[in-house]
């Protein structure tokens, strides 16, 4: 018989991530179904799971279709009132789960959550994907609770608690099942960045809550996948953002925000430039033509309503780069 929870995580060629991290899950996850989606991998990752750790049911995808397409293909062939999206680079820890699904008991209203996420090279620290929650400002800017852009802050206890947030994480993504599928998943389009935050934003758009407890802790490598310095990266945060602010924005704020941030976009480009070289540039020219390309598409895919007072923060960006706070 299934259990309520089904833990899934989504690999593609990570074997070396598998072997660090997967002893961990299955040790700490007895309360929960393990699976893993393969995106048709190449290495050996597939031999590694059936001969190492027989438990673990594999759902394989006829190709690599990202982070987005890969769970929303893999996930139509799990059956479970709770999924946890992790990633393949975390490292979990006892009693990771109860907290959890304790909190998904007592509110039936909140759709996501996420967990504490530390960084596994520096225990002591928040990681950058998540850290005590995801916010956003008036801008559309995505910032967690322990890191605004590049700066992390120590884990002093200071987010402990259990708290309603804008977005949760997709390294350790808990969802209702019921909920995922009634957003039809992630958008696929975005391949990979920024897709869990515009299903949170979908989900609070239909008066869905998500939330954050620090009652439960994971450790996340980060950069597994794509660094933080990839162009690539650049070019999919840039343009997935600006179709998820297509999506789910109220219209009267709509255009005249997006066309202030194709601004900011090309300042930020220059200074990426400038900082790490012409390819970061070139990504930034790159994602503005692709949301350009896209616009039809995500037209078609706004919501019927949108959350006005959607921001938990004003002007970050100004108040971080030019008041040093």
């Amino acid at each position: 018989m299934s259990k309520k929870l089904a833990v899934v995580i989504l690999n593609w060629n990570g074997k070396n991530w598998l072997e660090k991290f997967l002893p961990s899950v299955v040790q700490f996850s007895s309360d929960a179904d393990i699976y893993v989606i393969d995106n048709l991998s190449t290495d050996d990752s597939i031999d590694y799971i059936t001969t190492s750790f027989p438990t673990v049911t594999i759902v394989r995808n006829n190709k690599n279709y990202g982070f987005a397409g890969g769970y929303n293909e893999g996930l139509k062939h799990i059956q479970s009132e709770y999924y946890c999206l992790l990633n393949s680079d975390v490292e979990v820890t006892e009693n990771w789960i109860n907290p959890v699904l304790g909190l998904f008991e007592r509110n039936p209203d909140i759709a996501a959550i996420q967990p504490k996420i530390l960084s596994y090279n520096n225990k002591k620290y928040f990681e950058f994907a998540g850290a005590g929650g995801g916010l956003i400002d008036n801008l559309g800017y995505p910032y967690c609770r322990g890191r605004i852009f590049d700066d992390v802050e120590e884990d002093k206890g200071q987010y402990d608690d259990e708290t309603e947030i804008f977005w949760a994480s997709g390294c350790c993504f808990f969802i209702r099942s019921k909920n995922f599928w009634e957003q039809k998943g992630f958008d696929e389009r975005f391949f990979a960045h920024q897709e869990e935050i515009d299903l949170c934003w979908r989900l609070i758009n239909t008066g869905k809550k998500i939330y954050y407890t620090g009652k439960s802790t994971v450790y996340h490598v980060g950069g597994g996948t794509l660094n933080k310095q990839s162009a690539q990266k650049t070019y999919l945060n840039i343009r997935n953002n600006l179709s998820m602010m297509l999506k789910n924005l109220p219209f009267p704020n709509l255009i005249g925000l997006i066309f202030f941030r194709l601004c900011l976009d090309g300042i930020a480009g220059i200074y990426f430039g400038l900082k790490n070289g012409f390819p970061h540039l070139w990504a930034v020219v790159r994602a503005h033509f692709g949301f350009y390309a896209q616009l039809p598409e995500t037209w078609k895919r706004r919501q019927k309503h949108q959350k006005i007072n959607f921001y938990q923060s004003k002007w970050l960006i100004f108040k971080h780069f030019l008041g040093n706070k």
